[in-house]
């Protein structure tokens, strides 16, 4: 019985003996953990100036940035380089927060082949052009844009391959197909009825159908849901005001993609279309070319964003026939170009909430930044106000204005920067010089 009772004694006592050293390496594991995030590498940014993006800004800033988030934001006098500390001089750069364009294209080329591309293209094609253009967007200082509707979920894929550190690229927000409805603008007209030709979109008619291609969006990764409420320019046989969706529809949308936890996205220029999505709850108009005086009091009482895309519809009416666009489009957008200008400067000046978008396709691919000049000419936006349209206020509408959209501490340190003064030259921001993202530099003069 004694030798049993010494068994067990000391059985105890290398039980104890055991935990004391798992507890001690915990211990030890645990304080190495917290050394090495004391001892991360600071690297910090001198600038001429720090375009805050809430409005403000800072005369000779210095950011410092460890890891992946902005530690501090000061000046030299209340500020102190720590030893051993990465400088990156931009003297003669304004700083600014990663730029954000809230309506992108990824997938499309510049040479798309026409109406023949969905005869002879596949979803391979359209991963290939995305990631092509993901690194130019990322190079033109965009570093979070969000798609409005991809065919095949290229989207999610590509953005996954980001994610990864597969590919370079902005943080992408995806939508997946975007909902249309048969003959409207995400359907492919004009083409035999015995041709089965894919929509742009996913084409879908009535609450149940829109319901489920909702969840399927949302299965297969999609960030947020985008929905054709109206005609478009570049689609055959629908006018830029109707209406492609009844109210109902309209608000199936919403409802399912709110109780997914999802923001809607309308296309839609005018007329009775762009109002039932704004009643139905959409986050954003996108376009609102001809937003009237009674679309504009309900997108002030909604809260609801317009995000203008003022490059594409410019440039399809001064350079869409040398680029191959087809004349029904073109013409489309010249009748209604004027009018546009003035009604989306009226939103605008009344007090709706923008945020950029260019609507990017084509060659507008890398130009993403000429879209602030754009505000500041036909909106009638300040450059200090064009550039919080394209930080702070895209940060908001996409939901991630606690970690991005400011040059603040404690959010992500995604940065870029440009030679002179934005604030004087506004065209400036079409070439970046500098480009951080998540505290990794992507490109520097």
């Amino acid at each position: 019985m004694r030798r049993l009772l010494r068994r067990a004694h000391h059985a105890r006592a290398l039980l104890h003996a055991a935990r004391t050293v798992v507890v001690a390496a915990a211990m030890t594991c645990s304080m190495i953990t917290s050394l090495g995030a004391q001892a991360a590498p600071v690297t910090v940014i001198r600038a001429d100036r720090a375009i805050i993006g809430d409005g403000t800004q800072i005369a000779s800033p210095l950011v410092f940035v460890q890891g992946e988030r902005i530690t501090a934001v000061g000046t030299a006098a209340q500020l102190r380089i720590p030893a051993g500390a990465k400088v990156i001089d931009l003297s003669g750069y304004t700083l600014m927060p990663g730029f954000m364009d809230a309506h992108t294209h990824l997938a499309s080329i510049d040479n798309d082949g026409g109406d023949l591309a969905v005869l002879k293209e596949t979803p391979a094609h359209g991963a290939i052009y995305a990631t092509i253009n993901a690194k130019k967007t990322l190079d033109a200082g965009f570093t979070t844009v969000r798609e409005a509707g991809t065919t095949d979920y290229v989207d999610v894929v590509v953005r996954d391959a980001i994610n990864r550190g597969l590919i370079p690229g902005p943080r992408i927000h995806a939508s997946g197909p975007a909902l249309g409805s048969t003959g409207g603008h995400a359907d492919v007209n004009g083409w035999s009825p015995f041709l089965d030709i894919p929509g742009t979109g996913a084409i879908v008619d009535g609450v149940d159908a829109i319901r489920k291609q909702v969840r399927l969006n949302a299965k297969y990764g999609a960030d947020q849901i985008k929905i054709v409420a109206t005609g478009g320019i570049l689609s055959v046989g629908d006018a830029v005001g109707a209406a492609q969706f009844d109210a109902d529809e309209l608000k199936a949308a919403v409802s399912e993609a709110t109780r997914l936890g999802r923001k809607v996205m309308a296309h839609a220029h005018a007329g009775d279309g762009l109002k039932m999505a704004v009643l139905a709850g959409v986050a954003s108009i996108e376009h609102g070319s001809l937003v009237d005086d009674e679309a504009i009091a309900l997108m002030k009482a909604h809260g609801t964003y317009l995000v203008p895309t003022l490059i594409i519809l410019e440039e399809i009416v001064t350079d869409g026939a040398r680029k191959g666009v087809p004349p029904n489009s073109v013409a489309k957008a010249t009748a209604i170009a004027a009018e546009r200008r003035i009604r989306l400067r009226t939103a605008y000046q009344r007090g709706v909430k923008f945020a950029l978008g260019t609507d990017a396709t084509s060659d507008i691919h890398g130009r993403n930044g000429e879209e602030f000049k754009y505000m500041v000419d036909i909106l009638g936006a300040t450059p200090m106000e064009s550039i919080t349209i394209g930080t702070m206020n895209a940060a908001t509408l996409l939901g991630v204005d606690k970690e991005l959209g400011s040059v603040t501490t404690g959010k992500l340190a995604d940065l870029v920067a440009v030679k002179g003064n934005p604030l004087t030259d506004i065209a400036l921001l079409a070439h970046v010089q500098f480009v951080m993202k998540g505290g990794a530099v992507v490109k520097a003069p």
